[in-house]
């Protein structure tokens, strides 16, 4: 219902309905519809690359969303290079000790471990917890 009211308000390309289109694919993500909430965090990443450009923070939300989501379909190979593209623009924007870094690099390592590439996933496992306990 957001959502249909933030694209009647808004129209159909704005930030806040990619806001929406995020919340209602993780929604369903959590449901299990993962296949369902992929189209609506591909629209929403698509959203927020056309408003702010691919280097935003709200391009790395959006493409870490889909990259969980495309991991539950076990698309591993399509979901690593979205991870590691939110990794990258969020160390840019925030620096390689954030908060939000950290959630990145346990969101790559899981796909890593996933993938069968635990040596990988190890150190990005480590760094994150070394910045959890410096914050």
């Amino acid at each position: 219902r957001a959502l249909a009211i933030d694209e009647a308000a808004y129209g159909p390309d704005h930030p806040t309905v990619a806001i929406r289109l995020n919340n209602l694919a993780l929604v369903l993500q959590d449901l299990g519809l993962s296949g369902e909430a992929r189209p609506l965090a591909e629209r929403a990443l698509a959203i927020g690359e056309a408003v702010h450009g691919p280097d935003h923070p709200d391009v790395a939300i959006s493409l870490s969303n889909l990259a969980l989501v495309l991991q539950d379909l076990g698309l591993l190979g399509e979901a690593r290079p979205l991870a590691e593209r939110a990794l990258a623009i969020d160390e840019a924007a925030y620096g390689p000790d954030h908060p939000t870094v950290a959630i990145r690099l346990n969101n790559l390592a899981r796909m890593l471990q996933d993938l069968g590439l635990p040596g990988e996933a190890h150190p990005l496992v480590v760094r994150a917890d070394r910045i959890r306990a410096g914050s």
